[in-house]
């Protein structure tokens, strides 16, 4: 392979990691999607997500921000109120979240019939033993 085809390769398997790393957290996606439905206060959209703690929904917003995908507008009142909305980038990336979402419909059974098959087979092997720094089984 010529030097340059492995330089463009190696830039491109880059830019596919970061383009994961923008939504690889496990409730980007989750919160992408209810923001598509409009701005949110914080404690809404804590409520509207069961299951999320403060401080994930917390680092995950503060991610889509960072990115650009979520703007956040803090209104001097006491208490202070916060509302969240996506931006334009953010509606692109609300398209990639439903495709996501319907990925996981479409495959959810199949995924969990393959981790069922892979802990049965697992849990039916013999583990390893290590015997004088090598490998047996």
């Amino acid at each position: 392979m010529p030097k340059a085809t492995a330089i463009y390769l190696h830039h491109e398997a880059e830019a596919t990691v970061e383009a994961f790393s923008i939504v690889g957290g496990k409730w980007t996606v989750v919160v992408v999607a209810r923001l598509g439905h409009g701005k949110l206060r914080f404690s809404e959209l804590r409520r509207e997500l069961s299951g999320i703690s403060q401080k994930t929904l917390t680092a995950t917003l503060r991610a889509l921000e960072r990115d650009g995908f979520v703007v956040r507008t803090l209104f001097p009142t006491i208490p202070p109120r916060v509302e969240y909305e996506l931006t334009g980038l953010g509606v692109e990336l609300l398209d990639l979240s439903a495709s996501w979402q319907q990925f996981t419909r479409r495959h959810r059974a199949h995924v969990e019939a393959a981790r069922r098959r892979f802990d049965a087979a697992a849990a039916a092997a013999p583990a390893p033993r290590i015997v004088l720094g090598l490998w047996r089984s």
